[in-house]
């Protein structure tokens, strides 16, 4: 039985002065567990304080995904076996890595090939260099599985330009690598193939050299993604989204005379009510608090998540059983009572998410 310090999903190199973690679990999407985070949370750690590292990559080994999340059929299933405080170590040991990544003093460079989902963008876009590419497709879908858009997602949906934070954080719409460039999603757009190459000239680098050699590298390397899809959207998503209030939103949208009113209503309709109404509130929140503040904002509220039944039940829908038909605790936003939104943020019993780097 592999154990919580050690997996096979995970492979970690030294190359020269760079450190490299490849993400070896394409058979799941590279689907977090908890093994996989506090392999990577500890790494981290331990690089930090090597001298001889100079900078991190991380990506995904040849398939379909850099990462399409966290595990979730696993949690729900601790969940229930165990109840929620068991299940709840996973996502502290993935917030205080998602810290980590945030904080991390040397060049972190995540390269985005693939899906990019969920946890997959925790350890993604807290990076200091973040590349897409052609295969990039990019989403927070936590809506459909009654979950909300962790991972920081607190902290960075509400500081993407032009509402689009808001805009993806409830309808989980997909944004490719030209989109994620826009967006500030990505810092930089490549073509696949060259991740060879990048891995190559990095560990060839000097150690007293190596900020220098990674901007070189990238301004070489990086290409013009072409038109962004999402752009087209812009003016849609300022009209419907550029207010916190969600029956607002739905208001705006139809009187959308456009097809996007009706196709943007038509997808909320589909999400959990109950998440819909506990991430506008958390988008609001997010946009005032500092990223610590609100990976402890999110550290209560899953907690409340696992005591209830949308998640798991989003889970059991969509990927357990997949059959595509949640049975929401509560059929609109209408419906939804505002003490159960607010009951989400409240304070729980216990001291709130801490960082550090002394454990995982």
């Amino acid at each position: 039985m592999t154990g919580l310090d050690e997996t096979p999903f995970l492979r970690i190199e030294r190359r020269g002065h760079l450190g490299v973690v490849i993400l070896d679990r394409q058979d799941a999407l590279n689907a977090l567990d908890r093994a996989m985070v506090r392999v990577l949370s500890r790494t981290l750690a331990a690089w930090r304080e090597d001298p001889e590292i100079a900078g991190v990559l991380v990506r995904p080994a040849p398939g379909r995904a850099f990462c399409a999340g966290g595990d979730v059929r696993e949690i729900v299933s601790v969940r229930e076996r165990e109840g929620p405080e068991a299940a709840l170590g996973f996502f502290r040991d993935e917030y205080r890595l998602d810290w980590r990544v945030k904080r991390f003093p040397k060049p972190y460079i995540a390269f985005m090939d693939g899906i990019t989902m969920g946890g997959g963008v925790g350890i993604s876009i807290h990076g200091g260099v973040r590349i897409a590419t052609e295969n990039t497709v990019f989403a927070m879908p936590e809506a459909a599985i009654g979950f909300f858009p962790d991972v920081g997602g607190t902290f960075f949906l509400p500081r993407l330009p032009d509402r689009f934070g808001w805009y993806l954080g409830l309808t989980d719409e997909r944004a490719n690598g030209a989109d994620c460039l826009m967006l500030g999603v990505a810092t930089h757009y490549m073509p696949a193939a060259r991740i060879a190459v990048l891995e190559e000239e990095l560990a060839a680098a000097p150690r007293e050299r190596f900020r220098q050699v990674l901007g070189e590298v990238l301004a070489d390397l990086a290409d013009d993604p072409g038109d962004a899809p999402l752009a087209a959207l812009r003016p849609h998503v300022l009209d419907g989204f550029s207010t916190d209030d969600l029956f607002e939103i739905v208001r705006r949208l139809e009187a959308e005379k456009d097809a996007f009113g009706a196709r943007t209503l038509e997808v909320l309709r589909q999400r959990s009510p109950f998440s819909l109404r506990v991430i506008a509130r958390q988008l609001a929140r997010g946009a005032e608090l500092d990223f610590e503040r609100c990976l402890q904002l999110e550290y209560r509220m899953v907690r409340r998540f696992l005591e209830g039944r949308e998640f798991a039940e989003g889970v059991r829908a969509m990927v357990v059983e997949k059959d595509r038909r949640p049975r929401w605790t509560w059929k609109s936003i209408e419906e939804v009572p505002g003490e159960e939104v607010e009951r989400v943020f409240q304070p729980v019993p216990g001291r709130d998410l801490g960082f550090d780097w002394n454990d995982v």
